[in-house]
């Protein structure tokens, strides 16, 4: 069985047992804090509590914990937080003069296969044999 609670006063209402606020309060925006007969009100003036009841909920504390990432293992991702920083920076320089080589060489490559190209085409610009023009028929009859 659901339960709804009073928006205004905090009480529980049963299913078919009244509404969901009390009109004449709630339209007219009044203070719930304000009325001695609502939730809210006894709840802050700490009215009618046991002491069972005042016993705090308990708050999650988060726990740290390390998982693997995308095939690398725990022990891995260790190793390399400890390494020192010089090292790490090392390994970092390296990296990035490898990179700068790759790519000096797909560029190198990308500029051998333009020349090559713009070669075929000077090539295929000379090959081309010149087509005598065409003559028009007016042109034909004065021969």
């Amino acid at each position: 069985m659901k339960l709804e609670i009073c928006n205004f006063s905090g009480y529980k209402i049963y299913p078919g047992r009244g509404r969901t606020f009390v009109r004449a309060h709630f339209l007219a925006k009044k203070n719930p804090r304000k009325f001695l007969w609502t939730q809210v009100y006894r709840r802050l003036n700490k009215k009618g509590i046991n002491a069972d009841e005042v016993a705090k909920k308990k708050t999650r504390k988060n726990v740290k914990f390390q998982r693997a990432i995308a095939g690398v293992s725990v022990e891995q991702l260790k190793a390399k937080r400890t390494q020192p920083p010089e090292v790490r920076a090392a390994a970092r320089a390296e990296a990035i003069k490898k990179a700068k080589a790759k790519k000096a060489e797909s560029e190198a490559k990308k500029k051998e296969e333009k020349a090559k190209q713009t070669a075929n085409r000077a090539q295929a610009k000379q090959t081309k044999a010149s087509k005598p023009a065409k003559a028009s028929k007016a042109q034909m009859k004065r021969y």
